[in-house]
């Protein structure tokens, strides 16, 4: 004779782990600090979208955070014609400027990050660390020094005056080499190669492949870096047909004293020219965001 025994289920459950708990005096101070720099970064924004919706005289005349008389589109119409569409100009200038430069930068960061990372060759710490030592200078720093190069090989005030320093990403090649020495196993390369594969081929068939959230973050970084450039185009150009957006509105807005007129363009113009930046973060977040928090585990 057997007998059986049932268990009666337990009232009391495992108890989850849990972390530790966060005081409501931290809390609050953290939501606190996190609502005042939201405000600090989009109510400018608020105010240059409203600004840009008003008429000339609406601008001074009524309330700086709230609308008036709706006139964006009528805005934007005398923006394009103004001085046979200048501002069309100085866009294109911009879109090629960042577009092109980052795309270049991003390929060039790539094979040097995937070379130091996968390749074994004399110096290669020591053109590390250099490269490191790139990331901390800031880019203003080095304007003038590359003025004056141009300037003895007479290129200042051309397209490559610009375009050229807007190749090189110090922090594009840091992180492509923490991305790939992470990212990359030695052992799928030795099996491209045992495939016949080449180094060449091997770089943008896996290495690339492997590497693409390091690599959009890398190009929407250097994209916003080139489009917010000014001090290098403004000592590099005289000529107002290569001038970036950045740099056009500059000159509109310092002429803003002999020509009131001109200031309304200037905020609509100052609006139109965020509107690229806004797209490419949003469009791109999904990959630039995986890129930023996978580099900073690695």
């Amino acid at each position: 004779m057997t007998a059986t025994i049932e268990r009666k289920p337990s009232k009391r459950r495992a108890s989850a782990p849990r972390g530790p708990r966060e005081s409501l005096v931290s809390r609050t101070m953290a939501m606190a600090v996190m609502g005042i720099a939201s405000l600090y970064f989009l109510v400018p924004l608020w105010w240059l979208f409203v600004s840009a919706t008003k008429t000339r005289s609406d601008f001074t005349t009524t309330a700086p955070l709230w609308f008036a008389d709706f006139a964006l589109f009528d805005n934007i119409g005398a923006l394009f014609a103004y001085r046979d569409g200048v501002f069309l100009r100085w866009l294109g200038n911009s879109a090629l400027y960042a577009g092109a430069g980052a795309l270049i930068a991003t390929l060039l960061a790539a094979m040097a990050g995937y070379a130091m990372a996968k390749y074994t060759f004399r110096g290669r710490e020591l053109l590390f660390n250099i490269v490191l030592g790139g990331v901390l200078v800031p880019a203003t720093a080095l304007a003038l020094p590359l003025f004056l190069l141009f300037s003895q090989i007479e290129a200042t005030n051309t397209f490559w005056s610009v375009f050229l320093p807007s190749l090189v990403s110090p922090f594009g090649v840091y992180l492509s080499r923490i991305f790939a020495a992470a990212s990359v196993p030695d052992e799928l390369i030795e099996a491209a190669r045992i495939d016949g594969a080449g180094e060449v081929r091997t770089f943008f068939t896996v290495g690339t492949r492997l590497m693409a959230p390091a690599l959009v973050t890398i190009f929407l970084f250097q994209f916003v870096a080139i489009w917010n450039n000014f001090f290098l185009p403004l000592i590099m150009l005289r000529d107002e047909e290569l001038f970036p957006v950045t740099l056009g509105l500059f000159v509109w807005n310092s002429q803003v004293s002999q020509i009131p007129d001109i200031r309304a363009l200037v905020i609509v113009g100052a609006l139109l020219s965020i509107i690229p930046l806004i797209i490419a973060f949003l469009s791109l977040q999904r990959f630039w965001q995986s890129g930023l928090a996978n580099g900073g585990l690695k």
